[in-house]
Parts: structure tokens; C-alpha cells; sequence
């Protein structure tokens, strides 16, 4: 391989319209803007179905748009086994997500690359981001909120490795 591999990492919560498609879209464009948007692959998935090949929300789209970014190329995607093998760092959009994926995961290497995202924020109060879907704008708004803090948190403890030249799969 020429050149190095990216550091993969997927966010997931249920059915991938809301919460994780805002936190892929957040944490690649805070790499992006690091300059390290070449060294990072930022995926999103749900535990469910419901909603597979389907954009995500509207509201989700609005809320992301209202700040800076860009959600409207995103597609639902399910989380699978073969995820576990795709990506470097899991991160679950709440503690029941946790749970699943701890659960579907084979062995202890797959179960410890599931984390919460918000054990990287030291100020959030709650260890889950709540599910907008049945709220207003307001809510989906304070999500996005709680979804770049804490993915700031993650990006500055994974940006000294990413600055790293990362040693090539085989």
C-alpha cells in the first residue's frame, strides 16, 4: 500500500436519520478544517432498518445546514458484523446502542472498540444524546449542540495520532 491508511470511525444510534448521520457529518468536517480530513473516514449507522437507503431527516438536514454543514448527500446504512471489521472506534449515540453493539460483538477486540460519544465531552451531564425524532427543531438543535462538543472532545484525542503516519493494512 503507497499510502497510509485512514483511521476509520463509525457513529451509530437507531435507525441512522438523526443523531449519527449529524455526528459523521461534524467530525469529518472537523478533520477537514484540521487538515486531516485525508487521514479520517467518518461513517454512520443505525442498529435498525427502519430506514435504510433513505436521506436523513429533514430536520436533521435543517439543523446541520443552520450551522455549516452539509447532510444531504447521507443515506442510511444498518450497522453489521462486518463493521466491526471496517472501523477503528464505534461510537454509540447512547447507552442502549452501547449495549447492542457490546452484544453483537464476537470477542473482546470488537467489543472494545465500542465507546460512547459522550464520554468525550467532560461537561455533558448525560451519557446519552437524546432522540430528536419525535421532538421539534429546538431539539434537533440542542442534539447537533451536544454532538459537535463532544465530538471536539474525540477529534483532540485522536489528532495526535492522526498527524502520525499510520502503518498500512495488510
Amino acid at each position: 500500500m503507497t499510502s497510509p491508511d485512514p483511521f476509520r470511525v463509525i457513529f451509530v444510534c437507531t435507525g441512522n436519520i438523526c443523531r449519527s448521520p449529524m455526528a459523521e457529518v461534524v467530525f469529518r468536517d472537523l478533520a477537514e478544517r484540521q487538515g486531516l480530513g485525508s487521514r479520517i473516514v467518518s461513517r454512520s449507522a443505525g442498529t435498525g432498518d427502519w430506514h435504510l437507503g433513505e436521506r436523513a431527516d429533514h430536520r436533521t438536514i435543517d439543523s446541520l445546514s443552520r450551522r455549516g454543514y452539509d447532510g444531504s448527500q447521507h443515506r442510511a446504512k444498518q450497522f453489521t458484523l462486518a463493521s466491526f471489521a471496517d472501523n477503528d472506534l464505534i461510537v454509540a449515540l447512547d447507552r442502549t446502542h452501547e449495549r447492542i453493539l457490546r452484544e453483537w460483538a464476537m470477542d473482546d477486540d470488537q467489543e472494545g472498540k465500542v465507546t460512547l460519544l459522550l464520554a468525550f465531552d467532560p461537561d455533558a451531564s448525560t451519557h446519552d444524546v437524546p432522540d430528536p425524532y419525535y421532538a421539534g427543531t429546538d431539539m434537533f438543535d440542542s442534539v447537533l449542540g451536544m454532538i459537535e462538543a463532544a465530538t471536539r472532545g474525540l477529534f483532540r484525542q485522536l489528532e495526535p495520532a492522526l498527524r502520525l503516519p499510520r502503518t498500512p493494512r495488510i
